[in-house]
């Protein structure tokens, strides 16, 4: 589904690269802070926070336009992360009592800031090329 009758208004272009930015800033957040993780800060971050709140909010700016698969793009991968999150807190904490928990949260963590950072990059490389992302 690559909608692309209508050029997308300048402004709406310059939200999805807001919301981008905001969601590589809490990536940053989490690869420099100590304690954090990627996708906890992708999730929990004031910045993301923001940038899902704005995709919401301009979503329907970007209705027949390529920046639709964007904001839909922005907004899945914020709701799988913390889909994901969960799935893995859920698996791996009452399995840490038998030692196997501890590297399921670790190694599943990893995974999924890897993918949480690659979704941000490959979108936002796709936008500055002005391309749909294809789902």
């Amino acid at each position: 589904m690559v909608p692309a009758q209508y050029e997308p208004s300048s402004g709406t272009f310059a939200v999805a690269n807001i919301v981008y930015g905001l969601h590589t800033v809490s990536i940053l957040a989490g690869l420099l802070t100590a304690g954090a993780t990627i996708v906890g800060a992708f999730i929990f971050s004031a910045p993301s926070i923001l940038a899902v709140i704005l995709n919401y909010i301009f979503r329907g700016d970007a209705r027949g336009t390529y920046l639709e698969t964007h904001f839909s793009w922005q907004i899945r991968t914020f709701w799988f992360a913390l889909l994901w999150l969960v799935l893995i807190y859920l698996i791996g904490m009452p399995l840490a009592f038998f030692g196997v928990g501890f590297l399921i949260l670790i190694v599943g963590l990893l995974v999924l800031g890897i993918w949480v950072a690659y979704r941000i990059i490959y979108g936002w490389v796709r936008l500055a090329r002005r391309d749909a992302v294809s789902m």
